[in-house]
């Protein structure tokens, strides 16, 4: 598809996310079963959780503009699953805690992406005027910046990085 309008550039980043989300889900489950820590396990089946509840809403918006969600293959991500397998499920780990900080670490990364690409659609959305999309779309990023900022927070405040020192 030629990129010709603002419009156009929306769509292909709305089909980007939804390819580098359906890749993320796989890796944040398979990330959270191997975790040790029960807090970080449940926030791993959270985050799960709320990439599926992304995706919906990206599929739901793709259908509102007559698109197939499934336009876009996201290299980007993929990039940033391999590194995830590669770093904390095929390395191998002499302590449960160490892993657990870098699975922290590897999903924190997959989560930036959707973050900014959530943020560059809420302001793509904003400009075309297509208020109820910006408004699906900020709550996404929203709850993507939450999960975030949760993910920190075991880490730092709940112990996973003292416990991984």
């Amino acid at each position: 598809m030629a990129m010709n309008s603002l419009k156009d550039v929306y769509i292909d980043q709305i089909q980007d996310l939804y390819s580098a989300c359906k890749q993320s889900i796989e890796a944040t489950t398979a990330l959270g079963q191997a975790t040790e820590d029960k807090e970080l396990g449940e926030a791993m089946a959270a985050g799960s959780a709320g990439i599926a509840d992304g995706m919906q809403k990206l599929e739901q918006i793709c259908s509102d503009h007559g698109v197939n969600p499934d336009g876009e293959f996201c290299k980007g991500m993929e990039g940033l699953v391999k590194e995830a397998h590669a770093h904390a499920l095929d390395e191998e780990f002499g302590d449960s805690d160490v892993r657990d900080a870098m699975i922290i670490t590897q999903y924190q990364r997959m989560v930036h992406y959707a973050l900014a690409g959530y943020g560059c659609l809420v302001a793509f959305a904003n400009r075309l005027k297509l208020d109820g999309d910006a408004a699906i779309l900020q709550e996404c990023l929203d709850q993507t910046y939450d999960g975030d900022r949760h993910m920190t927070e075991i880490a730092t405040k709940g112990g996973v990085n003292a416990a991984a020192a």
